[in-house]
């Protein structure tokens, strides 16, 4: 059948290759696996013990998702009709987007079509990542694979099955190498469309320094008076001197240096936790001290390379109106440059890093211990 044919339990029954009578009998034969207690019934304590058996970490299952996503009625058991029911609807939904991933339409997943999937995700593989997803997959190491396998690996995965989704459920849940013990290798994902998101970012912040730059304008010329500060007065100052536009003076710059400063603080912070991981022999965790000292190091990076740019907008912001004419950017560096030297786009820089550092250290330890937490106990998405 084609891939945008609509898919019918007929159709998983022959991918599996089962009768109707088989295929209830896999089914009660799972719902018993969980039920060991012969209750009639699971709940979440059973499904979890079921999970354990199956050699899950703790951390790393989906109990109870998987006891919320088969119980219909909430009432705390998931009697063997619910069961059913999920059953059917998961098995459904991995056959439709198996079918999409096979466009050979052969009943089987080959390694370049399971790449293509992923790349339109915006998810990139090398050779040795593809290989081992589809080994992990691959149950009998023929190199593609099956619909069996596909629904064997994703059957109790409570989530919603798409390709990311999937990517991560392997990339978390799946590397995980049981033995003596258990090791959750780093993360390994690429995306290909990292523009996109970049470029997402840059423009939710550009967007939000310019809801604040009024505040940031007035926070600057308070902070230059020399005689007591009021809020009023500042405000019908720089009302007076440049009207409306004058509170959003410097928003320009601020708004530019939002994308590479972010960038640049980001990429800083996930090669220096690299860098630390290894040092320590322990690349899938570098604790709460690591990523504090992998993230102040990251923040003086950043604020160290766009600093230039945060003088001039400084600069912009407190240096008078001539006629009502906002001083032009070109010409005020120029002037710094001329007057001053070069070092003075770094005047000021040692007291902004030393409140940076702390700041960006809080900062980042705070979004990484938040992002494992989120990826640990909630519906896996995008980063």
């Amino acid at each position: 059948m084609s891939g945008t044919g609509v898919v019918s339990m007929d159709h998983v029954l022959v991918a599996l290759g089962e009768t109707k009578e088989e295929r209830e009998v896999r089914i009660r034969s799972l719902f018993n696996f969980f039920d060991a207690a012969n209750n009639g019934y699971l709940d979440y304590a059973q499904i979890e013990a079921g999970l354990s058996a199956l050699q899950i970490p703790p951390e790393y299952k989906y109990a109870r998702e998987l006891c919320e996503v088969c119980d219909a009625n909430s009432d705390g058991r998931v009697e063997y009709h619910e069961f059913r029911r999920y059953m059917d609807d998961k098995e459904l939904e991995l056959y439709r987007i198996f079918q999409s991933i096979d466009v050979e339409h052969d009943g089987t997943i080959l390694p370049e079509e399971l790449y293509e999937a992923l790349l339109k995700a915006g998810i990139e593989m090398n050779d040795e990542e593809l290989a081992h997803f589809v080994e992990h997959v691959d149950k009998d190491n023929n190199g593609i694979i099956t619909f069996e396998e596909w629904r064997d690996f994703l059957l109790l995965y409570p989530h919603e099955a798409t390709i990311e989704n999937i990517y991560h459920h392997w990339e978390r849940v799946c590397l995980v190498d049981i033995g003596e013990q258990a090791v959750i290798p780093e993360g390994i994902s690429k995306h290909v469309n990292r523009s996109k998101y970049f470029l997402a970012g840059g423009i939710a912040g550009g967007i939000s320094r310019t809801a604040t730059a009024p505040l940031d304008r007035l926070k600057v010329v308070l902070q230059v008076q020399s005689e007591p500060a009021s809020i009023m007065p500042a405000v019908t100052k720089i009302w007076k001197q440049d009207g409306l536009l004058g509170f959003f003076r410097g928003n320009g710059l601020n708004v530019v240096k939002v994308s590479p400063e972010s960038a640049i603080k980001f990429y800083a912070f996930e090669m220096l936790k690299k860098v630390i991981g290894e040092a320590h022999g322990n690349k899938s965790d570098i604790g709460t001290a690591g990523r504090l000292v992998a993230g102040g190091t990251a923040g003086a990076i950043a604020q160290a390379a766009i600093y230039p740019m945060d003088l001039i907008k400084t600069r912009l912001q407190t240096c008078p109106s001539e006629g009502g004419k906002v001083p032009k950017l070109g010409t005020l560096t120029m002037n710094i440059w001329v007057q001053e030297g070069p070092r003075a786009f770094y005047r000021g820089l040692v007291p902004s890093l030393l409140g940076m550092i702390p700041y960006a250290a809080i900062d980042l330890t705070a979004y990484d211990t938040m992002k494992d937490i989120s990826k640990r106990y909630i519906l896996q998405d995008s980063d």
